[in-house]
């Protein structure tokens, strides 16, 4: 293990054995050295543990953790526990990076001694690659709804194309929700609400990849109704935190659903709320919109 670890890099897995390879040897062979890899065993069933256990082998950085499963948001925590690293960055187990990508958000970070760092992130798979962040230049932004804007934070609260410094997330408390869907939400927004600034760096880039066996993608019973119900949930946890931060941003970049009626079960109309506004949707067109003073 290098003396100083730079970036502590955390990987849940759980049962990603046809990818798992390509993801850790993107990141054994970063530029930046001076790395360490968590690797949570979030209860896998299959042979992804044995992959890793053989690189384990052979790179002193990468550690494991063992749990069983509780999900993505409670494997970030366990890693982030023992992270030794000045930065701390995330890659989910069926996802890639480029050999030079935390080097590069590194010392950008270090160039403007910035809370956060982010890089393009492209979705691949399916036959289909999209770009859902592009970065074309290099900038450093401070402004809280420049810091939204630069990471698409309404859209695309992506926490895996960045690097958070530790301080950061320790001095904020900013851990992840355990247990459900859509624990991102709230844990970036409150990264970059809470940074000094977030720093842009083009020319690299995350791959995430649309995995057809994920749990988000595998219809298993009670799954459909559980991420419909958590990102109602995570949604209205970004809106409380906006608000309760009187946060100066631009209305209706975030919404969340407040209200049914006569009931959730059957409802007729749905109601939406943002910082400054709320709307009122029939069948999903919008009935009613008040836009309230501040």
């Amino acid at each position: 293990m290098c003396s100083m670890v730079k970036v502590s890099i955390i990987i849940p897995i759980f049962n990603t054995e046809k990818y798992i390879k390509r993801c850790i040897q993107s990141i054994t062979a970063q530029t930046l050295r001076e790395i360490e890899i968590i690797c949570v065993n979030d209860g896998s069933t299959d042979h992804s543990m044995a992959i890793i256990n053989r690189y384990a082998d052979n790179d002193s950085r990468i550690k494991i953790i063992e749990q069983e499963n509780l999900m993505q948001g409670a494997a970030r925590n366990a890693g982030m526990k023992i992270a030794q690293g000045e930065y701390i960055g995330f890659v989910d187990s069926d996802d890639y990076i480029d050999l030079d990508y935390y080097e590069k958000l590194y010392n950008t970070a270090k160039k403007y001694n910035s809370d956060i760092a982010l890089a393009a992130n492209i979705r691949i798979g399916n036959g289909k690659t999209k770009k859902r962040l592009n970065i074309k230049q290099e900038q450093f932004v401070t402004n809280l709804q420049d810091k939204f804007d630069i990471n698409n934070q309404p859209k695309n609260p992506c926490p895996t194309n960045k690097i958070y410094k530790k301080e950061l997330l320790d001095k904020n408390n900013i851990t992840w929700p355990a247990g459900v869907y859509c624990e991102d939400r709230i844990f970036t927004l409150k990264a970059v609400y809470y940074a000094n600034g977030v720093a842009a760096v083009p020319g690299i880039n995350y791959y995430y990849f649309r995995n057809p066996d994920s749990t988000v993608k595998t219809r298993l019973r009670g799954h459909t109704k559980k991420l419909a119900k958590d990102k109602i949930q995570a949604n209205r946890d970004v809106l409380n935190f906006l608000k309760s931060n009187n946060a100066e941003i631009r209305d209706g970049d975030f919404w969340a659903v407040t209200g049914y009626f006569p009931g959730q079960k059957f409802p007729i109309l749905v109601k939406k709320e943002s910082l400054h506004s709320k709307k009122y949707l029939l069948f999903n067109l919008i009935l009613v919109f008040v836009r309230r003073d501040k």
